[in-house]
């Protein structure tokens, strides 16, 4: 484990922290932007759905089962992503994400039936696939381990923050374009919502850079200083120098399970908000997506405050362990006080500020240990196999609820799979990731 500095470099220190908030003001704040336009992109649907179920004639199981498919084409194409962005770097691979997309975003207004449904959702998440850890991959070129939970809890600031104002602009466009030039709202939003992927796309070719030594604006004294953190950095870490090393590692397969467990718990919350906060007799599209933002704003100081002191005490595992737990009381909550929406969205809002903030948290465990070659498909596989919870989770709750007509049951289900995440991540062990 590493130990912070003492007083004596207390210059040299100060110096580093100014070069990394730099680094910090330059890149995560464009990063946030392209992660608020792919959340937005990838759980509109959820808003699509309180108009386009009944246009279409839509169960909730096929919806549930349309909103998951994402996650199949994300996962059969994630390590090839990865792998192609750590070959043709950063800036050309995310512009291409983004752009390709947008188009595919675009397209859903012409859905007609559950077959383009499920194939528009799919593709979705083939274009999709990479950009995530991808992101996670490029933020290790720039910031060492103990400076990393931070920065990508900042960087997943994206997700609440995509619900803040995603949510209610959905329910804004859903109401006022209904019925304008021939098409329902639901178009018009996968319309209008996968503009801004075209134009961050096109604008990531020209900002983002590869990595530090094609940064112009740093000095080299500032490439230096960074590169000097990374490179004592990786001394902690398992150096695989193949890319199917990765698939060997025991570590990455229970980073695996413990990141499924988590996902169970976001995408349940990303896909299902809105339906969740109508069954307690909400009405009206707009005033859904102002409710379905109040558990999106706990998250995002949950979030922050658990990742600065994560990062502040260098310690992983317990500031994993109790967001988890405090999602699963939330879920729990949630489904015995249905009835009221008030006390509802007070456990909404504890499950959302739980399991929205694992994920940022989760990712300081595996690049804390992943090194070389394999960094890449490590993370690809993690992300890849954790999100296979993301066809997991909706589609459990829609059958569910087609089957029980409650979504009480399911809930209890979520809580269940964070109370499993937490006592995985507890069978790490903590010399290895605690830095």
């Amino acid at each position: 484990m590493s130990l912070p500095r003492v007083a004596t470099d207390a210059p040299e220190l100060a110096h580093e922290n100014a070069v990394f908030r730099k680094v910090t003001k330059r890149i995560v704040p464009f990063l946030i932007l392209c992660y608020v336009v792919s959340y937005l992109d990838r759980v509109n649907v959820g808003f699509a759905k309180l108009q386009m179920s009944d246009d279409l004639g839509f169960s909730e199981a096929a919806y549930g089962l349309g909103a998951g498919l994402f996650f199949i084409g994300y996962f059969l194409f994630e390590v090839p992503s990865n792998l192609m962005l750590q070959r043709v770097g950063a800036r050309t691979w995310i512009a291409r994400i983004m752009i390709s997309w947008g188009v595919v975003s675009a397209a859903f207004v012409f859905v007609t039936n559950e077959s383009t449904f499920y194939v528009l959702r799919f593709l979705l998440g083939a274009a999709e696939a990479g950009f995530y850890p991808g992101v996670i991959l490029y933020c290790t070129y720039w910031f060492p381990s103990h400076r990393r939970a931070r920065v990508i809890a900042m960087f997943m600031s994206a997700i609440p923050v995509a619900g803040i104002f995603g949510n209610p602009l959905s329910g804004w466009i859903l109401d006022t374009f209904d019925g304008v030039s021939g098409w329902q709202g639901w178009q018009w939003m996968f319309l209008l919502e996968a503009v801004p992927a075209l134009m961050v796309g096109v604008a990531t070719l020209f900002y983002l850079d590869n990595g530090v030594r094609d940064a112009k604006w740093l000095s080299d004294e500032e490439k230096n200083v960074i590169e000097r953190a990374l490179a004592e950095d990786t001394k902690h870490q398992t150096v695989h120098g193949k890319v199917w090393d990765a698939f060997r590692e025991p570590k990455v397969w229970l980073m695996s399970l413990i990141y499924f467990c988590f996902i169970m718990g976001q995408y349940a919350l990303t896909f299902w908000l809105p339906t969740f906060v109508e069954s307690t007799g909400i009405k009206g599209n707009l005033a859904i997506g102002v409710l379905s933002a109040i558990p999106f704003l706990a998250a995002l100081v949950a979030m922050n405050l658990f990742g600065r002191s994560a990062d502040k005490r260098r310690e992983r595992r317990w500031h994993l362990v109790v967001p988890s737990l405090m999602g699963a009381v939330g879920f729990s909550l949630a489904a015995s006080w249905s009835g009221s929406t008030v006390l509802s969205l007070i456990a909404l809002s504890f499950a959302a500020a739980g399991v929205l903030t694992c994920a940022p948290l989760f990712w300081s465990l595996p690049t804390a240990f992943l090194g070389g070659a394999a960094a890449a498909a490590g993370l690809a596989v993690i992300n890849s196999v954790g999100n296979l919870a993301g066809f997991v989770s909706p589609y459990m709750i829609g059958a569910l609820k087609d089957a029980t007509g409650s979504t009480s049951i399911p809930m209890y289900v979520l809580a269940l799979s964070l109370v499993v995440g937490a006592a995985a991540v507890l069978a790490t062990k903590k010399d290895v990731v605690n830095r």
